[in-house]
């Protein structure tokens, strides 16, 4: 299973791509609204490769063109340019969102249990503190984390398994998925996130990503090519989190 193809599929409307910004760290894609996604290798230059063979401009297509077509790459630049064109074409029930961010949350749920987060975070010194073991699971470990593959003997014995949003971008998440056991808590973390219900059909529980409130302040600062702290700082985006059924995660923690 692919979750960006799985995405793409689960669209029922498409608009005309108004514009497209690749940074050193986000990429955005303008349609219905502002889509961001983190940005997975480089987005410097537009050569064959990069737009994948693609002979039109991108902003001569529909974003549901333009997911499609990236899709079909293995190139995670492209990828990310398909997850933000997803991303841009979902209309958020925000009826459905709450402000809490999506570690905080990790947290509050997870006192005394053990907690396993797929990528790096700000703030989880604090989530350590209340969890009985935190186990930090990175491609690339820095000190004190724990690589893929002992990851595989982690992810199974995780009361709560937090996963970055770049696991759709580089294909990783169904594999994740797969070793997580039954009744283990899922959130899907980070501002690249889609916040679209068919996600909990694929088996998450948690949504914690981003809404573009000020489309042209994002567009600057994905040019600017700002950190992920200074999107935070700068404003223009605002993190909520989409819950499947509260009250159903906290009897599978108790239990």
């Amino acid at each position: 299973m692919d979750i960006l193809t799985e995405l793409i599929g689960s669209l029922r409307e498409d608009a005309p791509v108004g514009e497209v910004r690749r940074g050193l760290h986000w990429t955005a894609v303008v349609s219905k609204r502002c889509g961001l996604a983190s940005m997975l290798g480089s987005a410097g230059g537009c050569n064959h490769e990069m737009t994948g063979g693609m002979e039109r401009s991108f902003t001569e297509m529909t974003a549901l063109e333009l997911a499609r077509d990236c899709s079909l790459s293995n190139d995670t630049a492209l990828l990310s340019l398909g997850l933000a064109a997803v991303n841009s074409l979902i209309d958020v029930d925000m009826k459905k969102c709450g402000d809490s961010e999506g570690l905080q949350l990790a947290g509050e749920m997870g006192k005394g249990k053990n907690i396993a987060v797929i990528g790096h975070f700000p703030y989880l010194a604090d989530v350590a503190r209340v969890a009985r073991n935190l186990w930090v699971i990175e491609k690339r470990p820095h000190p004190g984390d724990f690589s893929e593959e002992q990851g595989k003997d982690l992810i199974p014995q995780s009361d709560i398994v937090v996963i970055s949003s770049t696991t759709i971008i580089n294909r990783t998440l169904p594999g994740i998925l797969g070793l997580c056991r039954e009744g283990a808590v899922k959130m899907l973390l980070g501002p690249s996130t889609p916040l679209t219900e068919s996600l909990f059909d694929l088996g998450m529980d948690i949504l914690s990503g981003s809404v573009v409130t000020d489309k042209d302040s994002v567009l600057r600062s994905v040019s600017e090519g700002i950190s992920f702290m200074q999107l935070k700082k700068r404003g223009g985006v605002r993190f909520v989190t989409m819950v499947k059924d509260y009250d159903d995660i906290l009897r599978r923690l108790k239990g």
